[in-house]
């Protein structure tokens, strides 16, 4: 092999190295741990990583091109930057101050996701955005909350904004595991979560979802469902 193709190579491994040193490359020199949530779950049911991250890639999908957006309910924010890639800004809250400090830290070379400790159940940003989603947290709120959850949403949008929450279908309740079982207190039917949102939003489609597929077929038989809600209705 040549001197001179011996030094091409070695400038180009060298600017390779500097890229991954970067985060810019094919890989990154540093590795960025996991949240408490996505570490339980890779060492409980891995598979499951797969589906929640298809359901923020479904929301970056719809949400594309929106420049302002908030998440509610990040938890440890594993499928935030799916969603983050695809939008101006990211604002992403969530109740537990430990979870939003860790957020933080390990997602801090993301800059355009923002992470704030906020109970939507009490108080709402200061600022109004274009888009407001959240996946697997409405079915985690007391019944008697929904609308106030709703009206908190509505709070938090533009006149034009959109909103997409996404949650488990009460059809696939009996093959849950036990612990879902448990925590999950405010399942909705594709039905309940349709009436629920077309009381604040003046369009409503809805869609489901088993493991990766995106469907609008027969509802009870989808696992997940979203409901996505556009212009806020006039009161």
């Amino acid at each position: 092999m040549s001197d001179k193709i011996v030094k091409l190579m070695n400038k180009i491994t060298f600017g390779q190295r500097e890229k991954n040193k970067e985060g810019h490359g094919y890989r990154y020199e540093k590795s960025i741990a996991l949240g408490p949530w996505a570490s339980g779950t890779l060492l409980r049911d891995p598979i499951h990583l797969v589906f929640a991250l298809s359901r923020y890639k479904f929301v970056a999908r719809m949400l594309t091109g929106k420049k302002k957006v908030l998440e509610i309910g990040c938890g440890d924010a594993f499928g935030s930057p799916v969603v983050a890639q695809f939008v101006g800004e990211l604002t992403a809250i969530d109740i537990d101050p430990k979870i939003i400090a860790s957020n933080r830290a390990r997602l801090k070379r993301i800059k355009n996701i923002s992470f704030r400790e906020l109970d939507i159940r009490s108080e709402v940003p200061g600022e109004k955005f274009d888009a407001v989603f959240s996946i697997d947290v409405i079915e985690h709120i007391e019944p008697e909350l929904n609308n106030l959850y709703m009206q908190q949403t509505v709070k938090s949008l533009v006149p034009d904004g959109i909103t997409l929450i996404g949650t488990p279908n009460k059809t696939s309740e009996k093959y849950a595991s036990a612990p879902s079982k448990a925590y999950h207190i405010n399942l909705h039917s594709h039905e309940s979560l349709k009436q629920l949102t077309e009381k604040y939003f003046a369009q409503v489609f809805m869609f489901t979802m088993n493991d990766e597929v995106v469907q609008t077929g027969f509802a009870p038989m989808g696992h997940f469902l979203f409901a996505l809600g556009i212009g806020v209705k006039k009161k």
